[in-house]
Order: C-alpha cells, then structure tokens, then sequence
C-alpha cells in the first residue's frame, strides 16, 4: 500500500507485488512508474493528539474503532473509493437493464403492429 500526504490531504494506491519485495526493487519500482499509480481521492488526514494515561488511551482507541470502524485511514480510503465505484457501476447496469428492456418493448409493439397490419 502506498500512501501519498500533500499537505493535510492523504491519498493511497494498492500495488500486488508477486513475492515480498526487497526496499531497492520496491524503490526502483516507484521510480519507473509512481506517475502511473491510480490514487484515490484525497482525504483529510488529522494528526492525532497522545493521550497522557494508558487507561485513557485504551478508552480513546476503543472509541475511535466504535465510530470510524476498523482499518487505518489507507484502508478506510480503499473501501471509500471501492464502494463509489460500486455505485457507479450498480447505475450504469440499472442504465442499461432499463434501456434493454425498453427496447423489448418496442419491439414487441413494431410486431404486434405488423400482425395487425396484415398484407
């Protein structure tokens, strides 16, 4: 997973390499085709605060997984983007459906038409 902070906004791309990459061919790699890399939408990534006691800390952490969910914000920002392209995707096929199926209808009315029409 590859994070990209500009300022306060933070972007993130997922790269499947083979085996485990070594730090030069990881390196080499974002060399050769870091302009190439699809990242997400930037999101606002806040700095977070320490906390002065363990305790609280436990209480802050288990708050924070009670609202956000689990994962790091690079995660949160995968499953943003995952679920925006679900929706698209899930338009264009509704899109579609409905366009076939209006013209079946049509179809079906230029033959209805035609067996009335006779010779």
């Amino acid at each position: 997973m590859i994070q990209r902070f500009d300022g306060n906004r933070l972007s993130v791309c997922k790269v499947t390499f083979g085996a485990e990459p070594t730090d030069a061919e990881i390196y080499a790699f974002l060399l050769k085709h870091f302009n190439d890399l699809q990242f997400t939408k930037p999101i606002k990534a806040e700095e977070k605060k320490r906390a002065d006691s363990p305790k609280r800390r436990m209480r802050n952490a288990k708050k924070m997984l009670d609202q956000k969910g689990v994962g790091t914000k690079s995660q949160q920002a995968l499953k943003k983007q995952y679920e925006e392209s679900k929706a698209e995707r899930k338009a264009v096929s509704k899109e579609k459906r409905e366009e076939d199926a209006r013209r079946l209808f049509e179809l079906k009315q230029k033959k209805k038409k035609e067996k009335h029409r006779g010779h």
